[in-house]
C-alpha cells in the first residue's frame, strides 16, 4: 500500500494519524492473530476428521474450511459440530473404544456455537472464546486417541 493510498484512508476515515494507528493496533493486529489461530483449529478438526474412516465420516475434511466464510461459517459450524461428533462416535464404535460422552464434544460445541452467535452481546466474545478453546482442546484430544487407537 503506497503512502498516497494510506493518506486517503485516514482522510476519508476523517481521523488523525494518531488515531488510525490506535485503530490498526487495536483490530487490525488482534484480526489477523485470531485469523492466524482459526487456521490452526480448522487444521485440527481436518487432521481429526482425517483420523475417521471413510465410511463413519459424516462429512469431508475439506468441508471444515467453509468456516472461513463471514456469516455463513457462523452457521455451518453448527453442522461441523453435530458432524465432528457423530464421526468420532462412529469411529470409536467401529474400533471398539470406549467413549465418556455420547456425543463426543458435541455440548461444549454446541454451546460454543450458540455464544458465537451472540457476537453482540457484551461479554459474549470472551465467553465464545473460552468455550472455542476448549472445545478445540477436547477435539485435538479425541484426534490424539483416534491416533493412538486408546480408550477416550
Amino acid at each position: 500500500m503506497s503512502m498516497t493510498s494510506l493518506s486517503t484512508i485516514i482522510a476519508l476515515l476523517n481521523i488523525g494519524t494518531q488515531e488510525f494507528i490506535l485503530l490498526f493496533f487495536v483490530f487490525f493486529i488482534p484480526g489477523v492473530l485470531f485469523l492466524i489461530a482459526f487456521i490452526f483449529y480448522i487444521l485440527t478438526l481436518q487432521s481429526t476428521l482425517n483420523s475417521v474412516s471413510i465410511k463413519n465420516r459424516k462429512m469431508p475434511p475439506n468441508h471444515v474450511w467453509l468456516l472461513l466464510i463471514p456469516f455463513f461459517g457462523l452457521v455451518w459450524h453448527f453442522f461441523v459440530i453435530r458432524d465432528m461428533a457423530s464421526s468420532i462416535h462412529d469411529e470409536a464404535i467401529d474400533r471398539n473404544i470406549q467413549l465418556n460422552e455420547p456425543k463426543p464434544a458435541y455440548n461444549i460445541g454446541l454451546a460454543m456455537c450458540i455464544v458465537s452467535c451472540l457476537f453482540f452481546v457484551r461479554g459474549a466474545f470472551i465467553a465464545a472464546l473460552v468455550l472455542w478453546i476448549l472445545y478445540w482442546v477436547k477435539i485435538s484430544g479425541y484426534k490424539n486417541q483416534l491416533s493412538l487407537n486408546t480408550t477416550f
